[in-house]
């Protein structure tokens, strides 16, 4: 290891995360300057534009698209947050949507084309269920964070002075992406969201059956939230991938342990649920664990339109394992 170096780090606050922040886990190596960003959607959008921080957490698509088109930050295997996509797409009760299918010739609102849980969400409605997603109009109210991204013809913007909430509850659109689409939330992404409460049912009534049924089938777990390093730090120091790797495999590690413990509420809770489905490490990092759901995320990206190009694994991400 060389000398030490200094580094900003953005990533959001959560109970793996936490000893990170405070320092209580320590980067070897490194000196961190932690850089409180919220919400996090606005880091996302500062790294993208302008590679404003040395280390970041990144939502997964969103870099996958950056990292096609060139933008100077690699990932390492380490992911954030992890969840299912079967549930929360929400649908008017008279709009006749039964199945999957019916969504074609209907207006379908989400926050942004490429947002993370949207491209999960009709990943799995293609490749499950037969959907084609050029045959539904997607209806958006927020920019997609890699400007470069040019978007097909059937994405909208919502009509001056509407909103998807409003779209929705007028029949505008007949249906959305819950928490993402607009549909149960109001703000800015800048500014942040707050719920609003809705009625609208899920297109699927059985969520958590599918979603463990098509798990144990593929093997992919939904990732979001990956960490990104700046290319010029991997350059010049390239013993730092393995050293944040380290740190934040420790501070997961440490959270996993807890989650056998009573009372569990909020994220702890959460994971310890997404063990009966994932087995008992409910956050795995690493290239060799997560290489169905890497394969799926970069599959997601160029088959919904958002690179230009197929990417392997070795183009997305540092392997620590090698280092």
């Amino acid at each position: 290891m060389a000398n030490r170096v200094r580094l900003s780090l953005t990533v959001g606050e959560a109970p793996h995360t936490s000893k990170i922040r405070n320092g209580a886990i320590p980067i070897e190596g490194v000196d961190v300057e932690l850089i409180n960003v919220e919400p996090m959607i606005a880091a996302f959008r500062r790294m993208v534009r302008n590679v404003e921080f040395d280390i970041c957490a990144l939502a997964p698509v969103t870099y996958v698209i950056a990292r096609a088109y060139g933008y100077p930050f690699k990932a390492l295997p380490i992911f954030v947050q992890r969840g299912f996509h079967h549930g929360g797409l929400q649908v008017r009760p008279d709009a006749g949507i039964k199945v999957p299918k019916d969504l074609e010739g209907k207006k379908v609102g989400v926050r942004a084309y490429s947002v993370t849980s949207g491209a999960w969400t009709r990943a799995v409605l293609i490749s499950e269920y037969g959907l084609d997603p050029s045959k539904v109009t997607w209806v958006v109210d927020d920019e997609e964070h890699v400007t470069k991204l040019v978007l097909p013809p059937n994405v909208i913007r919502t009509p001056e002075g509407k909103t998807l909430n409003g779209m929705m509850a007028d029949g505008e659109i007949q249906a959305g992406i819950a928490g993402l689409a607009g549909i149960g939330r109001v703000g800015s992404p800048t500014g942040g969201w707050k719920p609003v409460e809705t009625n609208y049912p899920d297109l699927f009534a059985n969520p958590a059956e599918l979603e463990a049924e098509w798990f144990k089938r593929t093997g992919i777990y939904p990732c979001h939230d990956i960490i990104v390093v700046k290319d010029s730090v991997l350059a010049e120091n390239p013993w730092v991938a393995k050293s944040i790797y380290n740190a934040f495999e420790q501070a997961k590690n440490e959270f996993v342990a807890t989650l056998d413990s009573p009372g569990l509420e909020g994220p702890a809770k959460k994971y310890a649920g997404m063990r009966k489905i994932v087995g008992a490490d409910p956050l795995p990092y690493g290239i060799e664990a997560n290489l169905p759901t890497i394969k799926a995320l970069e599959e997601t990206a160029f088959k919904q339109g958002f690179t230009p190009k197929r990417m392997s694994v070795e183009d997305l991400f540092v392997d620590p394992s090698k280092l």
